[in-house]
């Protein structure tokens, strides 16, 4: 369980849910303690309750790193954002009057301002109803009770918790719950379905049965959230430590069917003739967590995440092989276009997965088998600026509980690394092309644009890769004279 910080100045886990005051824990850092303390003043001049809330106390209490800082009125908030940014000496203020929040960017943290409030769904709309409110009912209307806690930066008052719904014992029980009803709190915005999940993953904490329960009945409501604002909630579940968490949720409780239905039947094993598979819900999730023990990087942890995305649709069985996936590298390729789409993801990230997804199988398959040159040149070549983040991709990937294998793999990928460390043969790789390029073809052999001169210049590169010809212009124009009566013909 996660531990959480005392009034003290040791900091010791020694917590008093009944505490009152965090003034210690919100003055630990120099920056944060110049912003709140500012901010509660330019509150006390204007006359306006003020308070640091949400997160922010969450993360001071369990001495988790803090990136934002929300602060809350009950007052104008796009207004107070305004002078506040001026005490600051921040000339640009973002500013959101239909909602009544405002963004601050410093330089250091990003600050929000909000105006204590409400936001309901009517049944068919997808935009709130936003009115003002005291702090207490704001409170009300948090997604979590661990979220629901707010301390008072009046210099008066600086560092007095509210507390109204348990947050913080419920913070050392490890659990999150809702601080109404939850059928109430997700009906209000749907999207706290998805970041009750990211919360489980990210504090490693427990959602209780009967919140658990109001998603499931409750999961259809999605439908009514932005394609954006789910992928973000995906994206930041990713980036938990143990990632599985929060999609082993989703599947419990049926959110996985509507954001990722791709995933979604992953889960199960068949059996014919006593032979079965892995169980590839199972499997993915233990590369995503793998993943998540070797790099930070969320694009590699998102490339674990829809690797093998094609196995549900190319699963055959074969009377000699058994169960077979043929093709489901560049299948799930061009699935990825779609999910690309639909998830709104960036071209860049789309375009990542796709590649990433397409070569996945490929080093494997050298760690498999003798490690030729060429082989890993190939591989080399495609992978290009991806290369290292597709290496770790893979050894996320071993999953066997052979530790024969799995010794067996590693020192084959080792040896495959060892190759590629080659500071000449990456460059060379990375900017891999033809010497003789699709102008020199159409020119020297008369050819217009078209298929032809895309197989020309293919089979260049192959026979570079192969080693059959150095890679410069002379050897490849030799090699083109002697193959394009083959192709031409």
């Amino acid at each position: 369980m996660n531990k959480i910080n005392s009034i003290t100045s040791e900091k010791t886990p020694n917590f008093s849910t009944k505490m009152s005051n965090i003034t210690p824990i919100l003055t630990d850092n120099p920056l944060h303690t110049e912003i709140l303390q500012t901010a509660g003043k330019l509150g006390a001049k204007l006359g306006i309750p003020t308070f640091i809330v949400g997160g922010f106390v969450r993360d001071k209490l369990m001495n988790r790193p803090t990136t934002d800082i929300d602060i809350m009125v009950e007052g104008d908030g796009v207004d107070f954002a305004k002078k506040l940014a001026k005490e600051l000496k921040i000339k640009t203020v973002v500013d959101y009057e239909k909602f009544g929040t405002a963004l601050i960017p410093h330089a250091d943290v990003e600050i929000e301002i909000a105006t204590a409030r409400k936001e309901t769904y009517s049944p068919d709309s997808r935009k709130p109803e936003v009115v003002s409110c005291s702090v207490s009912e704001d409170m009300s209307r948090r997604d979590f009770t661990v979220n629901a806690i707010a301390a008072s930066i009046l210099p008066e008052s600086f560092g007095e918790l509210i507390d109204p719904f348990g947050g913080i014992q419920d913070m050392q029980k490890g659990i999150l719950v809702t601080p109404l009803d939850p059928d109430d709190t997700f009906s209000d915005d749907p999207l706290r379905m998805m970041r009750a999940v990211r919360f489980a993953a990210q504090l490693e904490f427990t959602i209780v049965p009967h919140v658990l329960k109001s998603i499931a009945r409750q999961k259809d409501r999605l439908e009514i959230i932005s394609w954006e604002r789910i992928t973000d909630e995906i994206i930041k579940s990713l980036k938990a430590d143990k990632p599985s968490i929060a999609f082993y949720l989703m599947k419990e409780t049926g959110l996985l069917s509507y954001v990722f239905p791709e995933m979604d039947i992953m889960s199960g094993v068949d059996v014919i003739n006593n032979m079965g598979h892995k169980d590839v819900f199972i499997h993915t999730l233990q590369v995503v967590d793998n993943a998540a023990q070797l790099t930070d990087k969320m694009d590699i942890r998102f490339a674990a995440l829809v690797h093998d995305i094609a196995k549900p649709p190319t699963k055959r069985f074969e009377q000699k092989k058994g169960w077979t996936f043929h093709g489901h590298d560049e299948i799930g390729r061009r699935m990825l276009k779609k999910v690309g789409y639909r998830m709104k993801l960036s071209n860049a990230l789309r375009d990542y997965l796709m590649t990433m997804t397409k070569l996945h199988l490929r080093p494997i398959a050298l760690a498999k088998r003798d490690i030729t040159d060429s082989a890993v040149r190939r591989v080399m070549a495609e992978a290009g600026e991806f290369l290292d983040d597709l290496m770790i991709l893979c050894r996320a990937d071993i999953t066997t509980k052979n530790p024969k294998k799995v010794k067996k793999y590693i020192a084959n990928f080792d040896k495959v690394e060892s190759i590629m460390q080659d500071v000449h043969l990456r460059d060379e790789m990375r900017a891999f092309q033809s010497p003789v390029r699709g102008a020199d073809i159409m020119e020297i052999l008369s050819l217009k644009p078209g298929k032809k001169v895309g197989l020309i210049k293919k089979s260049i590169e192959d026979a570079i890769l192969d080693g059959k010809i150095d890679n410069d212009y002379d050897a490849a124009l030799d090699y083109m004279m002697s193959i394009k009566d083959d192709i031409l013909t």
